[in-house]
């Protein structure tokens, strides 16, 4: 039996690597998964580069940034396969909550564009708003959402916080919002500190949110380990995916030795049935979060340009360039390569126009067809890396 040890922070959507060591996929593949929880983005990254773990759980574009030449100087990492899509939700603190609802704002939590409309309404000053990680989707969430709604860049201050952190920063006035992966938006209002605004799904009905990360030179140098851990991880996604089984996984999520805290709240995230004010108000949201469901693990390269050709419009950089360099670090060719195996459905091509399906499409697959799930915007932006420039 082969160790690997793989990093992870504690969020719903690390689940695919803690049910893969748990539920015996992992030892069915020949591994056991040594899992090491961090507390911070950045930790992971350095740590990856550093060789003191094999893989790591990781924001999506936190490769495209290294890719970018942003961050420190390490080896190059490689992004495999997604774990997750959805799954974030947005929170504004008590005041601003009050001043939205005495504006009439109703909460239905599947409006971004009343939503943002209203927030843009009712904040006075810069509007403050945590973010997990600079290079994080729910960065690009929340610019992408503001900015179609109106505020302007320079009336907006994006602030790191860790995850577990953000109800802490909240209580303490640090932000005025933020948008953040399950389940610690839930526990901010547990805590009484937030009402949850928007789920991630309702900007963008695909946010592509923590991929699989392995240094190239792990991934290519010791491809029977590599194939292992990604059917691994992949199966458990599968599994994930069955409505039936996510009581049990946030039973086994919910763990001291994982995330520590009440079964009921990572329930919240897994099931999409969402508590989001301190009243009790509940919404439901078909296809919060997805793992494998839809394509979601496919790697697609047109999502490395997309987040590439953002990152170099704020940072100065040749957006071509920055998603030549991008689009060579998701990895469709191991993913292809490893999991065929596996019966994993494979599309026909690794890069399509992003944000152009308003509803789940079948598709044709390597063999016969697959579903790929509804990826819109909310303000119909889309993105086709073969013209953009």
């Amino acid at each position: 039996m082969m160790t690997l040890r793989l990093g992870y922070v504690p969020l719903i959507d690390a689940a695919p690597l803690i049910v893969a060591q748990e539920l015996g996929f992992a030892a069915e593949e020949g591994l056991a998964f040594d899992l090491v929880r961090l507390g911070a983005w950045a930790q992971a990254r350095d740590m990856l580069g550093a060789g003191l773990i094999d893989a790591a759980q990781m924001l999506v574009p936190m490769p495209v940034g290294q890719a970018l030449g942003l961050g420190p100087a390490l080896p190059a990492m490689d992004l495999v396969m997604f774990l997750s899509h959805g799954g974030q939700a947005v929170a504004v603190n008590r005041d601003l909550e009050r001043r939205l609802r005495g504006a009439g704002h109703d909460f239905a939590f599947n409006d971004a564009r009343a939503a943002g409309e209203a927030v843009r309404a009712a904040v006075t000053g810069r509007l403050r708003v945590g973010v997990p990680f600079p290079l994080s989707t729910q960065s690009e969430l929340v610019r992408h959402w503001l900015s179609a709604c109106g505020l302007a860049a320079g009336e907006l201050d994006l602030v790191t916080v860790p995850p577990p952190m953000m109800a802490d920063a909240m209580a303490r006035g640090d932000v005025d919002a933020f948008c953040v992966g399950e389940p610690w938006a839930s526990v901010a209002v547990e805590r009484g500190v937030a009402a949850l605004l928007l789920p991630g799904t309702a900007i963008w009905a695909a946010p592509p949110e923590k991929g699989l990360v392995l240094l190239r030179d792990f991934a290519e140098a010791r491809t029977s380990e590599t194939g292992a851990l990604m059917r691994a991880v992949w199966r458990a996604g599968r599994w994930l995916d069955d409505p039936d089984h996510r009581c049990t996984a946030a039973e086994i999520l919910s763990r001291p030795a994982y995330l520590n805290l009440p079964p009921e709240l990572a329930e919240r995230g897994l099931t999409g049935r969402m508590t989001i004010s301190g009243n009790g108000e509940l919404r439901d949201t078909p296809g919060f979060l997805a793992f494998n469901a839809g394509g979601a693990s496919f790697p697609w390269k047109s999502l490395a340009a997309l987040f590439a050709h953002r990152i170099a419009a704020r940072h100065g950089l040749d957006p071509q360039t920055a998603a030549s360099r991008a689009m060579a670090r998701f990895r469709t060719d191991l993913y292809r390569q490893h999991l065929r195996p596996a019966g994993a459905p494979l599309p026909g091509a690794s890069q399509r126009v992003e944000g152009a399906l308003p509803q789940d499409r079948s598709v044709a697959a390597e063999r016969g067809g697959m579903i790929l799930r509804a990826d819109a915007f909310f303000d119909g932006f889309t993105f086709d890396p073969a013209s953009a420039n």
